[in-house]
């Protein structure tokens, strides 16, 4: 199971973010636990200054835009 942290507040692309990352997870066949982190020192602390950022299995790979689709099938994939 990877573990899949979205980093942001209340706002529309972080909450769209979850869905997208919920979404492919099923539609790959793939075991995730997505958490979200909306404290901001924590998000601060990973090197993320602009939201949404997200974290795989402890590794930040993306941050400051909602990511495609496609970025998120790979990035599980792996």
């Amino acid at each position: 199971m990877k573990k899949v942290q979205v980093l942001g507040t209340d706002c529309a692309k972080c909450k769209s973010t979850v869905e997208l990352l919920n979404d492919v997870a099923e539609s790959e066949g793939v075991s995730v636990d997505v958490q979200k982190v909306e404290d901001i020192a924590e998000i601060m602390s990973m090197g993320v200054m602009s939201t949404p950022g997200v974290v795989i299995d402890g590794t930040l790979v993306h941050s400051g835009s909602m990511p495609a689709r496609a970025q998120v099938v790979e990035w599980l994939k792996d």
